[in-house]
């Protein structure tokens, strides 16, 4: 049995973790070019200040298209709960605090209400430094442009006036839903010592028959991106990856999958913003190609680490598969030396009363009765009745309790309501479960019928890829079948 190690106090997470600074909208701003004076560049190009100084973070919470529905129905991908203590969000965060880059934005915009929240609350009042910070900008409108933000391109140009506070050298921008761990002062280097205009990290086609969905960058032996190209819908990946054995001249090349990081000078990324493609709205798909087309210095990064972009619920379930087992082969939240910062929660610790726990992970906060859970991840807030059987599952927990107020009102006859947590005698198998969801008693979730793909969520439930997802606060009557 994994059960969940506890968070750091506040203490020990004063050396590390950075302040965040109150969440702001762009209200109206004038564009504020830089002067050759506001930046820091070096006399000598082979000495930089630390990153911490040099270089600003740009974390993407997530787009209105992700594949992750229904578990991003009332949030964003980056506000996703994983591993039953974290979010995807802290991930990401984590990276940057690891690789002493302290200056991060958040841009939110779709669902970010929750994300928001935990960003604000998760990083407020520890320090790192004077100028340290977790700073959330939320999606806006003004005189000037009156619709909200069009992509991460359009989201990085309206708020240039905000990045710009500090006289920092490189954007490092990264997706907001990504598991993995990188240190991100090697891809810096990396960048550096190339004098790249644009470094973009990726990750092999063959390893695992990958396909990223930010495109495929055809790259010379020297790691330079040639060009830049999106896979067609219904061409194979094999037919892109296949053209990695082939020459150009004398000069052999190859095809990798992009992982959406990036890293942009300053100046660089204000020209391409601003002045070459004033009307862009992506940076994967019209920046970064606008970028090779104007004869740019664009080199690539390959990252071999374990990396899951969670495109998809099964990626996501797969994913939290992997934290239970032991293997080596998928992401472990319990490296000592990157440790996954989270909100601290005084919670009390799991309560296990005559239950049968084997090959899992358990949040914090949670009853466990007289169950049986195998192979599963247990969210924090969880209580799980006598009887119940959960098997290589997800569950997301709840955000309070409430099970004995309404148990007791059951057994005085003044309510019927399904309590939230799973219920007496039920069998959940295969499945993800999400936040406050009321299971009742005697409820079989095991995909009966083996269906694929099923929308049901008049009926609180989604199946996508085999996998049954209960929707957030969705009641799942007593004797269900699904």
């Amino acid at each position: 049995m994994l059960l969940q190690l506890p968070l750091p106090t506040p203490a020990t997470l004063t050396a590390k973790l950075p302040i965040i600074r109150t969440v702001r909208s762009c209200h109206n701003p004038p564009l504020r070019l830089p002067s050759s004076a506001s930046l820091s560049i070096p006399e000598n190009p082979t000495v930089f200040p630390p990153v911490n100084q040099s270089v600003a973070a740009i974390v993407f919470g997530d787009g209105s298209e992700s594949r992750l529905y229904p578990l991003t129905k009332r949030r964003s991908g980056g506000a996703i709960p994983i591993a039953a203590n974290y979010r995807l969000i802290d991930v990401v965060v984590s990276n940057c605090i690891n690789s002493n880059i302290t200056k991060i934005y958040a841009l939110t915009q779709f669902n970010s209400t929750s994300l928001n929240s935990h960003l604000f609350r998760a990083y407020s009042g520890i320090g790192l430094g004077k100028e340290g910070s977790v700073e959330v900008i939320a999606a806006y409108q003004s005189l000037e442009d009156q619709g909200w933000f069009q992509g991460t391109a359009d989201a990085i140009r309206r708020c240039l006036w905000v990045l710009e506070e500090y006289p920092i050298l490189e954007f490092l921008i990264l997706p907001g839903h990504h598991l993995y761990r990188m240190d991100y002062q090697k891809l810096m280097e990396a960048h550096r010592n190339n004098n790249a205009d644009i470094t973009i990290s990726t990750v092999s086609c063959a390893v695992g028959n990958r396909d990223p969905g930010f495109g495929f960058l055809k790259v010379n032996s020297r790691n330079q991106v040639l060009e830049f190209r999106e896979r067609p819908h219904r061409e194979p990946l094999n037919s892109i990856t296949a053209e990695g054995s082939m020459k150009s001249g004398n000069d052999a090349y190859h095809y990798f999958g992009s992982m959406g990081i990036y890293v942009i000078k300053r100046d660089i990324m204000i020209k391409l913003l601003t002045e070459y493609f004033p009307k862009a709205n992506e940076i994967t798909s019209e920046i970064i190609p606008g970028a090779i087309s104007k004869g740019m210095k664009v080199q690539s990064y390959t990252f071999n680490g374990y990396w899951e972009d969670m495109r998809s619920i099964e990626a996501f379930y797969q994913a939290n598969m992997d934290v239970t087992k032991r293997s080596t082969l998928g992401f472990s939240f319990y490296d000592k030396d990157s440790p996954i910062y989270t909100l601290p929660r005084c919670l009390p610790p799991t309560l296990i009363t005559d239950a049968e726990v084997t090959d899992s992970v358990i949040g914090d906060g949670c009853i466990l009765n007289r169950c049986k859970v195998k192979g599963s991840v247990v969210g924090m807030h969880t209580r799980i009745e006598d009887g119940a059987i959960v098997e290589d599952s997800v569950l997301m927990g709840s955000d309070f309790y409430q099970a004995d107020h309404l148990e007791r009102c059951r057994m005085d006859g003044k309510s019927d309501e399904i309590p939230i947590g799973i219920g007496k005698d039920s069998y959940i198998r295969k499945a993800i479960v999400d936040k406050n969801a009321r299971i009742g008693k005697n409820v079989q979730i095991v995909n009966k019928r083996n269906v694929q793909e099923g929308n049901r969520e008049a009926d609180g439930f989604v199946i996508s890829g085999g996998i049954v997802i209960v929707l957030r606060s969705a009641v799942i009557p007593d004797c269900s079948v699904i």
